[in-house]
């Protein structure tokens, strides 16, 4: 079955850039969007990651957030909240396991 590419053309959701762009095309309020979606009534999921961003400044700035805190943003529910953490935690695990790989490869060479 041949997909017709311009279906995909229209997406609004950051999903769909993700799928045609590539996850390097999407902002800090996009990715962030895709994992705490779906939004609440009236307010989409890019709404609340926006909101989330201005509260705490950046990406840094919420990873050093108690998860308590982000409750205080209408949206946010423990399972989104828990959903942040597990995403941040394989990032930092992903950053670990590169550093040692980078170490590794350093040692080989000399």
């Amino acid at each position: 079955m041949k997909r017709d590419v311009t279906l995909f053309d229209s997406w609004t959701h950051p999903g769909g850039k993700l799928r045609e762009q590539g996850a390097a095309s999407l902002s800090d309020k996009e990715l962030l969007a895709i994992i705490i979606s779906p939004g609440i009534k009236d307010k989409p999921a890019e709404a609340i990651a926006e909101e989330v961003l201005e509260k705490f400044g950046s990406l840094e700035g919420l990873a050093n957030q108690p998860l308590e805190k982000l409750l205080e943003i209408k949206g946010l529910s423990d399972r989104k909240i828990i959903r942040i953490a597990a995403a941040y935690e394989l990032a930092l695990r992903l950053a670990d396991r590169k550093g040692k790989s980078t170490d590794e490869e350093k040692d080989q060479t000399y």
